[in-house]
């Protein structure tokens, strides 16, 4: 799948699910890691379990694999690795002390 059309089907299902705060970081000019960070935040970790799980449902239905996943039994950040598509479901709490918007403030930033 073409890595725009993964963000977007990735952005579609955080939105479906009503994921807060959702911003896209364009790091393809500062980092080999990924070309997308996608960034949100849930309101309580059953919020953030479902985003998680919808999302790796979702993604899998596509025939889109998982590569990685951290974070998932505290559910206070939780780390979906997609290749080029590099996924932060964050707790409002948590999202606001790492501030991952401000360290990656090189990349180009999209509100959603």
């Amino acid at each position: 799948m073409e890595t725009d059309v993964l963000l977007e089907k990735i952005v579609e299902v955080l939105e479906s699910k009503k994921a807060k705060d959702i911003k896209v970081i364009n790091i393809t000019e500062i980092s080999i890691m990924a070309d997308y960070f996608v960034i949100c935040s849930g309101t309580s970790t059953t919020h953030i379990h479902s985003l998680a799980d919808e999302l790796e449902f979702k993604m899998d239905e596509l025939g889109v694999s998982l590569h990685h996943k951290e974070g998932y039994n505290s559910a206070r950040w939780i780390l979906m690795d997609y290749g080029d598509v590099i996924v932060h479901i964050f707790h409002e709490e948590d999202r606001e002390f790492y501030n991952l918007e401000r360290l990656w403030a090189d990349g180009s930033i999209t509100y959603r």
